[in-house]
């Protein structure tokens, strides 16, 4: 199997996938449907790198190696050749179910790995020709700082997609840890709920965002307060993630906070809006 890498979508996710990928010392092949986000993509990598450098975590020369290692492209076709495509769209199930459909028929032998953060892998491989090649490989957010990488399997998932993805994770500097396909896996089945009994008590007029905040940090030792962090995660995805549970269990206590629907639909996502919970500059 190739030992190429290809990466699919160039956000956030994707641009941080992508960097760890390259300089781990795989070759990284980086699609998205936009030039522009692509440009982003290499500009936020670079600056990424060069943070690891100041810090004297890596040389100059390994971060020009791994930027030599990256490559980025909007055809799809480029990604062909490569051994592991690990895909980081959008949270639409449309999208990603076709994104794996189109993967499967031009690359056959590669396995599909999802950074998806909640949807159903074993549907993602039942569209696909090799559903057995399918598998779920949850980053998180910022992607070269946190270890953590769920390995989602999905009813079709083989025994050697597993271990290749956990051997890959391993190669990467990323702690695996095994979890079943059930909505919102493991980590965010506990964080995302979390995030939406503080959005409750912030409507219902109980405390601030910052009251919630200092509060978790200082009574529950958490490095970063519930809502800060949903701002740090955007209040789309974590809209997202709560329908996606309520969807799957069908259990009322899934039920998405009113305040956050609607400051979704107001266009207040978090830092990448510049408002949420708490403004930014």
């Amino acid at each position: 199997m190739s030992d190429r890498i290809g990466v699919v979508g160039a956000g956030t996710m994707g641009q941080g996938i992508a960097q760890v990928v390259a300089a781990s010392g795989f070759d990284v092949h980086l699609y998205d449907v936009a030039e522009e986000a692509l440009s982003r993509a290499k500009a936020s990598i670079e600056k990424g790198l060069g943070k690891l450098v100041e810090k004297q975590k890596i040389s100059e020369e390994d971060k020009q190696a791994a930027l030599e290692r990256l490559s980025t492209t909007t055809s799809l076709e480029a990604l062909g050749g490569c051994g592991v495509i690990i895909e980081a769209a959008p949270e639409q199930p449309a999208l990603k179910e076709k994104l794996f459909h189109e993967l499967s028929r031009l690359s056959p032998d590669a396995i599909l790995a999802s950074n998806t953060s909640s949807l159903s892998l074993t549907r993602l491989a039942a569209v696909c020709e090799r559903p057995e090649r399918v598998i779920g490989m949850h980053f998180f957010n910022p992607v070269p700082v946190l270890k953590l990488v769920e390995v989602i399997r999905a009813e079709q998932t083989s025994d050697a997609t597993v271990q290749r993805i956990e051997q890959l994770a391993q190669a990467l500097g990323k702690t695996a840890v095994p979890i079943g396909d059930s909505p919102g896996f493991a980590v965010n089945r506990l964080l995302v709920p979390m995030i939406n009994e503080a959005a409750f008590i912030v409507q219902e007029g109980a405390a601030t965002p910052e009251a919630i905040d200092e509060a978790m940090k200082l009574g529950a030792a958490h490095p970063m307060g519930p809502l800060a962090l949903a701002d740090l995660i955007g209040l789309d995805v974590c809209l997202a993630i709560m329908n996606v549970l309520q969807e799957g269990f069908g259990d009322p206590k899934y039920r998405p906070c009113p305040l956050l629907k609607r400051m979704v639909d107001a266009g207040y996502l978090g830092r990448k809006t510049g408002r949420g919970f708490h403004r930014y500059d």
